[in-house]
């Protein structure tokens, strides 16, 4: 009897070896569903972010090609300009006279034979440019053979009949509403039919300067501006900033008056940008008497500008060079200047270059210093030197702008999208001699 008890017990007592032990209980925890429902929870909230990053960068580019295809859009235009085809007599009394006006309207009248009266001549008139006298002039002047002799020229038309060709104008509105006459459209309709009307790439929006006309107005004095200012900028920022890095990184003891300067340099390359054009004014303009709207007094402003972050760009280069290529360079007995100018500074000038260009892409970008110096000036004159007035391109896409005048719009437009391009080959250049130089440590 007591047997049979004993292996009772036995058989609902739980052996060890199947009892739950510590090392079960966590895998239990991880089998439960809790856990199973917190992990999914996670990585729902990292696909949510994921998504997030991605909708914000899809925004930005969204926005990116919304803006750009506004700017072509209105710009692509300007690179075309309308001229218009006449048979212009060169009489030589009025080539003496410099009298290019008339040939000019004569040739014009020619072409509209039935219209007589002055009100429908005046109309004619309009047609063409206030410029296209001076375009026959400079003709006769490069070939004075031409006097006394019939020639076939291309003059610019005005900006009105330019905008009705490239559609610029409503046909369909009535003549109140449209901004350009019905006796317009239909002469500019005339001279289409006949050929007498083309199109052709516009090369004054690169050869001439500002003009108080549309179709005679061209950024070449503003490039050649933003060249020299740049000129200056470069030839005192570069060498300066070059030799402050080398200095503070290389040599400048370690102490309170060296951190003050390192705090002012990482200060000043944060100012904004008009506060350097306070400065040139109030310094180069009001102290030391330079011209105003000069490429010289531009460079210099901008050369202050881009100082710091040609500094800051330089020292983190010269940072990234290892400390062994030093310690060998002194090992073999180089001098500290020979160490630094022999092997230290040439393993660290792709990194000053990238910097360098970066620079300069910020200084050709920058209006605010420059409109405080007077480069807003209205200059007509293609700038030869450094103390001519001058203005650069991000000043007049800023003067155009202001325009009231329809054909300003796409030149303004058409401006952008060259400075741009400069901006783009610059930051270009910058990646590829990073990718070139570029060594890995």
């Amino acid at each position: 009897m007591t047997d049979l008890v004993e292996r009772d017990v036995a058989a609902v007592t739980p052996s060890p070896a199947s009892s739950p032990g510590p090392s079960s209980a966590p895998k239990s925890r991880l089998r439960s569903e809790a856990f199973a429902r917190r992990l999914r929870a996670r990585h729902a909230a990292e696909r949510r972010f994921r998504l997030a990053g991605a909708a914000a960068v899809a925004l930005a580019a969204l926005m990116l090609v919304l803006l750009l295809g506004s700017i072509v859009a209105k710009g692509a235009s300007a690179f075309l300009e309308t001229r218009i085809r006449l048979e212009v007599t060169l009489d030589p009394a009025e080539v003496a006279e410099r009298n290019y006006a008339v040939p000019l309207r004569r040739a014009l009248y020619a072409q509209f034979p039935q219209v007589t009266d002055r009100a429908g001549r005046r109309v004619l008139n309009d047609l063409l440019s206030s410029g296209a006298p001076y375009e026959l002039e400079a003709m006769v002047a490069k070939n004075p053979a031409l006097a006394g002799t019939t020639q076939t020229v291309w003059v610019r038309a005005d900006d009105q009949i330019d905008q009705l060709v490239k559609g610029a104008y409503r046909r369909d509105l009535p003549e109140s509403g449209r901004g350009i006459s019905d006796a317009k459209v239909a002469a500019a309709d005339a001279l289409l039919a006949s050929g007498a009307l083309a199109q052709g790439f516009n090369t004054t929006l690169f050869t001439a300067g500002d003009s108080r006309e549309p179709e005679q107005a061209g950024i070449g004095g503003a490039i050649a501006g933003s060249l020299l200012t740049l000129l200056v900028t470069m030839a005192l920022s570069v060498p300066t900033g070059i030799a402050a890095a080398v200095y503070l990184e290389e040599f400048a003891p370690k102490n309170r008056w060296t951190d003050l300067i390192e705090v002012n340099i990482n200060n000043l390359a944060a100012v904004p940008s008009i506060i350097f054009g306070l400065l040139g004014l109030a310094v180069f303009l009001g102290f030391f008497g330079m011209p105003r709207s000069a490429p010289l007094v531009g460079g210099l402003v901008m050369a202050l500008m881009t100082l710091p972050v040609i500094i800051i760009a330089s020292r983190v280069a010269l940072k990234a060079v290892p400390p062994s290529i030093r310690e060998a360079a002194l090992g073999i007995g180089a001098s500290p200047l020979q160490t630094v100018l022999h092997h230290v500074l040439p393993l660290a000038l792709p990194g000053i270059l990238t910097g360098t260009i970066i620079g300069m892409a910020r200084a050709l970008g920058e209006t605010a210093p420059l409109l405080m110096i007077g480069m807003v000036a209205f200059v007509v004159d293609i700038p030869h030197g450094l103390t001519d007035s001058a203005t650069v391109l991000p000043v007049q896409i800023y003067m155009w702008a202001d325009s009231p005048e329809r054909a300003f719009t796409e030149r303004t437009s058409a401006a952008i999208l060259v400075l741009l391009g400069i901006l783009i080959l610059l930051n270009g250049a910058a990646v590829i001699l990073r990718k070139i130089f570029e060594r890995r440590w």
